[in-house]
């Protein structure tokens, strides 16, 4: 992208999510800053099924459980098991382990039951939909994971893992497991949703601004700090002198120095490789005979020489036909949210009265938060 792109900043992309969180200050779980890519989905799942609810008795459950759904045992094993790689996650980050009796402690009590019950109520409606995580597909994750993010390097996915303060055998199973239980259950639940084509052309007329491109040319230029050097080169350039070689030689726009000084501006927008740019040098990119080369340009990066290669691009309304797909691809990523979200607020709902807490372990609160589109790896 060029120097004179007119765009905001580009915020942080924001990697991953938490399947559940510590408080405020302390580090997210599982958070480390080698940045293992960590699935959305689940994070989906639990804000959505808290929101719910789903709360149950104290009766009735074995001193070696900590709850039951549906009459399966969350075994207190289980639940140790998933504040040990908390509290790894607490020590890789130099904090210490919360303490019995603390608030930090009982919030992270609460976030453990919490997921581990949903887990337990979605591994029995996987069941009934014959929904199931193979070592297979977990290997295959993994794989996917060090390819995309270690160079395919097992040392560098070792290091990363000894960094977080867990094990392969953690991360599978906290991790990697319930994204993709979840990943595959929602592409059951939503199998059939289907977009047609009155929706698809509905949504088009409602939103044809959306698909028009700006006018656009194809432009090269050299930008300089001084006025003086500016006006030179340009006597220069209508002198007969390569107008590439001086690009190289001269310009501060190091990006397109390299091809010539050669850029594809566009009018009120972007459109492909063709960016919008400061008024300026708009005002005049657009204004130039095919060919011409105009004087100084003052702009907020010094003076520009600028030199039109061709004739401007109208802008330009996309046909429905061209757009068609895309359009149908949104709507259907939308609508199976939509059943998505739909469906596990049934779930929720069908195991409510169906959860028992040993004492000491119910949830003592939920709270109502967003629930994030699922997407695939951070």
């Amino acid at each position: 992208m060029s120097m004179l792109s007119w765009t905001r900043a580009e915020q942080p992309e924001i990697a991953y999510r938490r399947l559940w969180r510590f408080p405020r200050h302390r580090p997210h779980w599982m958070e480390m800053k080698t940045r293992l890519p960590f699935l959305l989905l689940a994070t989906a799942l639990v804000a959505l099924l808290a929101a719910c609810g789903g709360g149950g008795s104290s009766t009735n459950v074995p001193a070696s459980d900590i709850a039951t759904v549906g009459g399966t045992p969350i075994t207190k094993a289980s639940f140790t098991s998933l504040l040990t790689v908390a509290c790894s996650r607490y020590k890789a980050q130099g904090q210490p382990c919360p303490k019995v009796g603390t608030p930090t402690y009982a919030s992270l009590r609460d976030s453990a039951v919490t997921f581990l019950v949903q887990q337990a109520e979605l591994q029995q409606e996987a069941d009934k939909l014959g929904v199931s995580v193979t070592q297979k597909d977990l290997d295959q994750q993994v794989d996917q994971i060090k390819k995309t993010h270690y160079q395919d390097s097992e040392k560098k996915f070792d290091a990363a893992l000894k960094k977080a303060g867990i094990t392969l055998a953690q991360f599978e199973q906290v991790e990697l497991r319930p994204n993709l239980l979840g990943q595959k259950l929602q592409n059951k639940v939503t199998s059939d949703v289907k977009v047609s084509d009155a929706a698809a052309l509905k949504y088009y007329n409602a939103n044809k601004t959306s698909f028009t491109t700006p006018k656009t040319r194809e432009v090269r230029h050299i930008l300089v700090n001084s006025k003086s050097l500016a006006a030179t080169i340009e006597t220069k350039l209508k002198n007969g002198a390569s107008f590439a070689a001086l690009a190289k030689q001269y310009s501060k726009d190091t990006g397109s120095a390299a091809h010539g000084g050669k850029l594809c501006v566009a009018h009120g927008g972007t459109s492909g490789t063709c960016q919008q740019t400061v008024p300026p040098f708009d005002k005049a990119a657009f204004s130039l005979k095919t060919n011409e080369i105009s004087q100084p340009v003052k702009s907020v990066y010094g003076y520009h020489i600028i030199q039109a290669l061709g004739a401007v691009k109208p802008a330009h309304t996309q046909t429905f036909a061209e757009v068609k797909a895309q359009i149908e691809a949104n709507l259907a990523s939308q609508q199976k949210q939509t059943a998505w979200t739909a469906w596990l607020a049934k779930m929720a709902k069908d195991f409510k009265g169906d959860v028992a807490y040993q004492t000491g372990y119910a949830p003592v609160t939920t709270t109502t938060p967003t629930t994030p589109a699922p997407t695939t790896t951070g």
